[in-house]
């Protein structure tokens, strides 16, 4: 018994002689002082060196999209590092291709600033702003998701493209000690002034943990974008397919209100695919929208429909509905968004239909 308790008393107090080391270190010895940053050969600025490119830029207002906080674990936060970046660690490695590394291309959120470094990021970051927004109202549209609408600042408005997303800021609570930011599809039209809405499934992570216990009405939520290169084409007119599961409903019901809010005449199919008719969400919006539309269907498809549900429409993978109804050659623009298990099986069904790739835009989350 003598022997585990000495054991134990050692561990303990190498485990805090290291842990006040790296205190030490981290204070004084990786003190790398103020550097220079430089942004798309603009003016350089002055930032404190030892964090993470992500959290620099962060500190500076130039939010770079990272739908996983900054772990390393989506792939968002890309840009380009001309000079200063050190090599490629193993962390960045699943995310970036070949052509990508040789391109200069890093994971900000992986990236130590310790020295003046030089970077390019696309131009319309720098249109992405941050709000601090009102929880307007919350609607539990299933057991799992909720429509969370938020009323931005006075005389504030986001000007985003139909179909991209913004982050929210998921604060400290009773069971998190971390703030992280998120990535959520609006769902809104563009054209609605002063308000945001989103879907928000509960997954148990720390974002959606936080907004379905801890987020009320009249809260404050932080929030910024918008971010994203999916969204409505301004293409040849031709005829759209809309597959969506699960909270990817959001971007395309931006797109439905854009259409609406532009008259846009074209002959659109919206394919859902849920698991039960519990699982399926704002039926008397997408009837209005078919109302309301030129040539607007939506088509849902059930993969766990049974007898007792009384379902009456397509079952099976929405991928049925597509080999059912699309036809081949059809000079078809699609815009897709699920998970990528999911996209990846619809992308396949559209290439025998004859869709091209070009004609393809997807976001998988």
């Amino acid at each position: 018994m003598g022997t585990i308790l000495t054991t134990v008393l050692i561990v303990s107090l190498v485990s805090g002689a290291l842990a006040l080391i790296l205190t030490f270190a981290d204070k004084y010895i990786a003190d790398y002082g103020d550097l220079q940053l430089i942004i798309n050969n603009e003016e350089p600025m002055t930032v404190e060196g030892g964090k993470t490119l992500l959290s620099t830029l962060t500190n500076q207002k130039i939010f770079i999209p990272s739908a996983c906080g900054g772990k390393g674990s989506c792939g968002y936060c890309k840009v380009k590092i001309h000079e200063g970046g050190g090599p490629v660690i193993a962390t960045e490695l699943p995310w970036l291709t070949k052509e990508e590394i040789a391109d200069n291309v890093r994971l900000s959120c992986q990236v130590k600033v310790k020295q003046d470094i030089k970077i390019q990021i696309p131009e319309e970051l720098f249109n992405v702003k941050e709000y601090d927004a009102i929880v307007e109202k919350i609607t539990p549209v299933t057991e799992t998701i909720r429509r969370v609408r938020f009323r931005l600042p006075e005389g504030e408005s986001l000007d985003f493209k139909p179909g991209q997303y913004i982050q929210i800021k998921a604060p400290v609570y009773d069971g998190n000690d971390e703030e992280v930011f998120r990535a959520y599809s609006i769902a809104s039209s563009a054209g609605d002034e002063g308000f945001v809405e989103l879907f928000i499934g509960y997954t148990g992570g720390i974002a959606t943990t936080y907004v379905h216990k801890f987020l009320k009405e009249g809260d404050m939520v932080n929030l910024n974008g918008p971010y994203g290169d999916f969204y409505y084409k301004e293409d040849d007119g031709g005829p759209i397919l809309m597959v969506a599961a699960g909270t990817g409903m959001a971007p395309i019901i931006s797109i439905l209100h854009y259409m609406r809010d532009n008259d846009i005449k074209r002959k659109a199919r919206f394919f859902f695919g849920a698991k039960t008719p519990d699982d399926l969400f704002i039926l008397d919006e997408l009837e209005q929208f078919e109302k309301d539309l030129h040539d607007f269907k939506f088509m849902p498809t059930l993969s766990r429909a049974t007898d007792e549900m009384g379902w009456t429409g397509d079952t099976g993978r929405v991928n049925n509905s597509i080999d059912k109804y699309v036809e081949e050659g059809g000079n078809y623009t699609a815009y897709l968004c699920g998970s990528p298990k999911m996209i990846d099986s619809i992308v396949e069904s559209l290439h025998e239909k004859g869709i091209p790739d070009e004609n393809i835009y997807f976001d998988k989350f």
